[in-house]
């Protein structure tokens, strides 16, 4: 008999919002702004992604969202029981950041703004924290228009003086399947991605970049998803959707995973099988 599936959403978007109103503000109070191009794809694309990386990277932003992810988790998990399971569903900068808290060592220095939240998170995880035999253990991971994809470029960039990359989310991963799954199975991970969304990229390959030996631990599955109208026309004629109509429309393919049926389907079946 299967056990009830509870939600703990997770969202930091609030934290920036402020520093991303002010930003559009300033540029809109540009004397060249109205001569500009794709206006709309600026503001609801492009400054939305890339403003939310550069302000997440910020020790004070960064150090907010961990604060606030603290409270959302606690609240979310403060009843599971020894026995219960998580499963990951992760999209876009959401991926990046998550596995950022759970896993970069930008976040350990006792001294630094976000330790403290960063660690509690971390305790409250099987694998990693101070003790990795406690915890709820995850179970599956389900990432949808992600760009994780692109740390495996961390992973060989950005060294500090001990040779280590301070943003390198692969060896605190790496830890947490290996004393998972223990040499024993594989943790499920699929990777969803829209044709159409610009965001969104392979992992299947990229994985032993960024864990070593990841293929005895984890199975990680691209799936590429589908859509209907605009979208679907675009997949069924290729001159179209290599043009800049296919990318302008590239912000609704990427958040097109959270009314799509399969991806639903596939994640439910997903989480019942592990």
């Amino acid at each position: 008999m299967w056990g009830e599936c509870i939600k703990v959403p997770l969202y930091w978007g609030d934290v920036n919002e402020s520093a991303l109103n002010e930003l559009l503000t300033n540029l809109k109070g540009s004397s060249k702004w109205n001569q500009l191009w794709f206006q709309d794809f600026r503001q609801k694309q492009i400054l939305q992604f890339v403003g939310d990386g550069g302000l997440y990277i910020s020790r004070l932003i960064g150090s907010m969202a961990a604060e606030q992810l603290k409270k959302q988790t606690f609240k979310g998990l403060e009843k599971y029981k020894q026995g219960d399971r998580l499963h990951l569903v992760t999209h876009s900068w959401g991926t990046i950041i998550l596995f950022d808290i759970l896993f970069a060592s930008r976040w350990d220095d006792h001294e630094i703004p976000g330790y403290e939240s960063v660690k509690a998170i971390r305790d409250k995880l099987y694998g990693i924290g101070e003790n990795p035999t406690t915890g709820i253990r995850l179970a599956s991971i389900q990432t949808m228009g992600s760009p994780i994809a692109l740390f495996s470029l961390i992973s060989i960039n950005g060294r500090n003086a001990n040779d280590e990359s301070t943003h390198d989310i692969s060896p605190g991963l790496s830890n947490l399947l290996k004393n998972l799954t223990q040499g024993d199975g594989e943790l499920s991970w699929l990777n969803f991605i829209h044709p159409g969304d610009p965001i969104a990229w392979p992992l299947e390959n990229l994985i032993t970049k960024l864990i070593p030996d990841s293929g005895s631990y984890v199975n990680v599955e691209d799936v590429l998803t589908g859509d209907s109208g605009l979208l679907n026309l675009f997949a069924q004629t290729p001159p179209i959707r290599q043009t800049f109509l296919a990318l302008a429309n590239g912000g609704s393919a990427h958040g097109s995973y959270w009314q799509n049926e399969d991806v639903a389907q596939r994640i439910a079946a997903n989480i019942l099988t592990v």
